[in-house]
């Protein structure tokens, strides 16, 4: 793959002091901020609070996240299609600790990495496809991208994109 990642500016509300209660800031963090020296899994999926991305890929990337480590992974980052207000409550009602929301509310990173998709079926606008990646210092180093990417698709697969596929995989390219 060795594609680099899209530079863009994700608009976050951070806390200023984070070992702490404090207000929330407005914080414009590139993709550099998020990817430049490190070795990270970056997985999206269509939307917080929904039943798959609830249920099993965040919670399940979050139970994993141990495992990763043994592979020299030093950060998780889950982006979706959603404002940071909303990932930010997602990710506290979810007790998340160890991944990183990255919110992609005008879904400009996701339209770059070319996984924006209509889910108006849905009522949900554009988002992105379901997908994860391995990326070293902005490069992707392994792309899974789940299958029947489209617009409107009826189906939403997941499976490629799991974490215990990924994991599958390290294990298997350490061979």
């Amino acid at each position: 793959m060795n594609s680099k990642l899209p530079q863009v500016i994700f608009k976050t509300r951070v806390r200023e002091d984070l070992n702490t209660t404090s207000e929330f800031v407005w914080k414009d963090l590139d993709t550099e901020h998020y990817f430049a020296n490190t070795k990270a899994i970056l997985f999206s999926l269509p939307g917080a609070f929904t039943p798959v991305c609830s249920t099993l890929q965040l919670p399940s990337f979050e139970q994993l996240y141990s495992k990763f480590q043994v592979f020299r992974i030093d950060r998780i980052y889950c982006v979706s299609v959603n404002d940071s207000f909303v990932m930010n409550s997602w990710f506290e009602s979810l007790n998340i600790k160890n991944i990183t929301a990255i919110p992609d509310g005008s879904g400009e990173f996701t339209r770059k990495m070319g996984m924006l998709v209509k889910k108006d079926n849905l009522g949900f606008g554009m988002r992105s496809w379901r997908y994860a990646a391995i990326v070293d210092n902005c490069v992707v180093q392994k792309l899974f991208v789940e299958p029947g990417f489209s617009d409107n698709a009826a189906d939403d697969p997941y499976e490629v994109s799991s974490p215990q596929n990924i994991l599958d995989y390290l294990e298997k390219s350490q061979l």
